[in-house]
């Protein structure tokens, strides 16, 4: 998944190489774990570090399928690119609010609550699928206007540009995966 056609835009090449690096960094959290240790929580109303991968899997999952029906209209359309998409403020807001470390919790849609137990081959496996779907989704696109909206999966009364979308996804991976890091240093974490 690291080598992309140059002729990519930047904005999208650099999607591309968030992913990656979310990528590498759940292989890295995940490296070494037992199934007791990926499957921990502190206490009952805390995500274990297989939670918070099954979560995004999930979500990333969800987002994919409702961005992809809209970007097929956009092609049969010719909707095609003239300038980067430019989210409104409220995308930006909402993008922003999700960085690490959280500002804020916020309570996961009851579509994605995750799984309470899950193997770590099988989540990076469908990790890795959902971030390969992705890159040839957005490579695919690249010609298209990312500023078509899409019903949002989880804020039904919300259509985000599929541009934010796309920037949606490494977001939200990297305060998962803050997350999950964070897990690993709490007392009592075994291993």
């Amino acid at each position: 998944m690291s080598v992309w056609p140059a002729d990519l835009p930047s904005e999208i090449r650099s999607t591309l190489e968030e992913l990656k690096i979310n990528e590498d960094r759940a292989v890295s959290l995940l490296a070494g774990l037992s199934s007791e240790a990926l499957n921990w929580r502190v206490d009952d109303r805390s995500w274990s570090i297989a939670q918070c991968l099954d979560h995004l899997n999930v979500a990333n999952r969800m987002y994919l399928e409702a961005m992809r029906p809209t970007l097929a209209e956009a092609r049969r359309r010719g909707r095609l690119r003239r300038d980067p998409a430019q989210p409104g403020w409220v995308e930006r807001w909402f993008v922003a609010n999700l960085e690490p470390p959280p500002k804020r919790r916020l309570p996961a849609p009851k579509k994605i609550i995750p799984a309470l137990r899950a193997e770590k081959a099988d989540l990076l496996a469908e990790f890795h699928r959902l971030h390969e779907e992705m890159a040839v989704l957005l490579q695919a696109s690249a010609d298209l206007d990312l500023a078509v909206r899409f019903p949002n999966p989880f804020l039904p009364l919300v259509r985000f540009t599929v541009w934010t979308g796309f920037r949606v996804i490494p977001t939200h991976e990297r305060r998962h995966l803050f997350q999950a890091e964070e897990l690993r240093k709490k007392p009592g974490f075994p291993g």
